[in-house]
């Protein structure tokens, strides 16, 4: 690949069809990762099911909007590894602390998204 100051300048459609290229290839590399992999097969679970049982369109957006935050920040924490990763593979701290960080954003998504889940779950369960 040409180094970015020698790729042509885009825009408009040619810059909007390029840049879903790169968007793309992303998705498939995350579909790589068995992480990412499970949350999306979940989440093809679960998008349909807040669709279908959410009586309010707000409270199906804040579930869908739940899941699609677990996957953001999963493909974010796997751009993050892999930067670090090409970095170099002694070990560092400062290293582990940018990994570690992600990985509790990670964490932090889940635990929101089984919130937001657990929540509407109580209130279909308890009508």
């Amino acid at each position: 690949m040409k180094p970015p100051e020698h790729l042509p300048k885009r825009h408009g459609l040619s810059r909007l069809w390029h840049a879903s290229g790169h968007s793309w290839r992303g998705l498939k590399t995350g579909w790589r990762e068995p992480a990412f992999r499970q949350e999306l097969l979940l989440s093809a679970v679960l998008v349909p099911l807040a669709v279908g049982l959410s009586e309010v369109w707000l409270e199906a957006v804040v579930l869908v909007g739940a899941v699609l935050l677990v996957l953001v920040v999963e493909l974010l924490n796997t751009a993050i590894e892999r930067t670090v990763d090409r970095i170099g593979s002694d070990w560092h701290a400062l290293s582990g602390m940018a990994k570690d960080l992600a990985s509790a954003a990670v964490l932090l998504s889940l635990v929101f998204c089984l919130g937001v889940w657990a929540s509407a779950g109580w209130r279909w369960l308890s009508g």
